[in-house]
């Protein structure tokens, strides 16, 4: 089994973070969001992962690729680096990775976490995963036929065609076959949206008679932008409380300093006439100093003083002093 990991963008929405670090690579309960993923995913395959290959910009940098290439060693995988230079669509991006698609494979976005507990349908040729949605014209859907397989995707429909969102995770029992279809979308220049889609080579491995069915999630979290990033810090914190995940280092330093649970909090940080949490994550080397924080994400190394925070966002060593309450700082910001 191999995992391709899509992750070229930065993402606009999540500046100023993503000014000095990939989206991807933004910690969600202490680990990056991409990590998260491909460790999710194996989990619940419960097989042997051969390669993971990453789709990224080459701006990136060796040192991120380093850490991506370690995340598929811990996995006891082949970690794989592919550029993808130009933002020229999701079939584009994979296509980058050709070289590896091969052999049954799961497709996933870095921008997506979730939880989920399933089996592989062996007698498929591709499961696409779904999550029932309240407004399911803000996303692409599945219409399914009357045996419970999939018959097209709906990108925004206008009317109801199903609530069944796509989350963008794939599983295809041979990749290959998808590699094909999109080469030919490629060659014939089908485009949507200014871009190339992976729907346009799925569509035409469904009207080749391919079988498609839905696989379903139980918890499907975003990190698009800043506020559902920071729901979604604080949603995996307490899935991982609940789960008995061990979240605070066992060296915080605490002065008159409470932590309400759930909380990651990492090592060497410092809390000092504070309360933090509920629903906080503070990384390696933080110092927060007569503050309340809660319902927040904060990167590494920063430094929070008189402050009173909540659905806060702050980035790696960034200093903030104030009282202020909904922010979202980026790396190195200086706020006194």
């Amino acid at each position: 089994m191999k995992i391709i990991v899509p992750m070229a963008g930065r993402g606009s929405r999540l500046r100023p973070h993503t000014l000095t670090i990939p989206k991807p690579l933004i910690p969600i309960a202490g680990k990056p969001i991409v990590h998260r993923l491909v460790e999710d995913i194996a989990g619940v395959l419960n097989q042997d992962i051969e390669e993971v290959a990453f789709i990224i910009h080459e701006s990136f940098g060796k040192k991120v690729e380093e850490e991506l290439i370690a995340i598929a060693q811990k996995l006891g995988a082949k970690g794989t680096i592919y550029y993808q230079n130009e933002a020229l669509g999701t079939g584009h991006a994979i296509m980058c990775a050709k070289d590896s698609l091969s052999g049954p494979a799961v497709i996933a976005y870095a921008d997506t976490l979730i939880r989920a507990d399933f089996d592989l349908d062996q007698n498929a040729d591709s499961v696409i995963w779904v999550k029932q949605v309240d407004h399911p014209e803000a996303f692409g859907v599945i219409n399914l036929n009357e045996a419970n397989e999939i018959v097209e995707l709906v990108e925004k429909p206008k009317e109801f065609i199903s609530d069944l969102a796509v989350i963008g995770i794939y599983y295809f029992k041979d990749v290959a076959v998808l590699k094909n279809e999109l080469q030919l979308v490629l060659d014939n220049n089908i485009i949507h949206g200014g871009e190339y889609q992976i729907n346009d080579g799925i569509k035409q491995m469904m009207a080749k008679g391919m079988k498609f069915v839905p696989g379903t999630v139980d918890e499907w979290m975003d990190c698009g932008n800043k506020d559902v990033t920071v729901e979604t810090n604080s949603r995996m914190l307490g899935f991982l409380h609940n789960d008995g995940t061990h979240l605070v280092d066992f060296d915080v330093k605490l002065e008159n300093a409470t932590i309400i649970p759930p909380c990651y909090i990492g090592e060497d940080v410092v809390l000092i006439n504070a309360t933090v949490g509920p629903n906080v994550s503070l990384g390696k080397g933080c110092h927060v100093v007569n503050s309340s924080i809660k319902n927040s994400l904060v990167q590494t190394h920063s430094h929070i003083k008189n402050a009173n925070l909540d659905n806060a966002m702050i980035g790696n060593h960034a200093s903030f002093d104030g009282n202020f309450t909904s922010i979202s700082i980026g790396d190195y910001s200086v706020l006194e």
